[in-house]
C-alpha cells in the first residue's frame, strides 16, 4: 500500500498504526502521530487501520531545557 509519511511517498506492508512503527524502526515513545489531519492516541494505534493514500505524519518530541 502506498501512503504520504511526512509529505514523501512511501510504499508499507503495516496494516495499522503499530505495525508501521515496527516497520519504520521507530519507538512509540516521544513522538506524535496525525493521520489524515487527525492526531492519533497512543492507546488507538493497534486498531487504526491503515489505507491507501493515508496521509501520516510522524512527529518527534525533543526535550530541553
Amino acid at each position: 500500500m502506498e501512503i504520504h509519511l511526512n509529505g514523501e511517498q512511501k510504499q508499507v506492508t503495516a496494516a495499522n498504526i503499530a505495525e508501521l512503527l515496527c516497520e519504520l524502526g521507530m519507538e512509540n515513545r516521544m513522538i506524535a502521530i496525525e493521520r489524515n489531519l487527525e492526531v492519533v492516541p497512543k492507546s488507538k494505534y493497534n486498531e487504526t487501520a491503515l489505507s491507501n493514500g493515508d496521509r501520516i505524519e510522524v512527529v518527534h518530541m525533543i526535550g530541553g531545557g
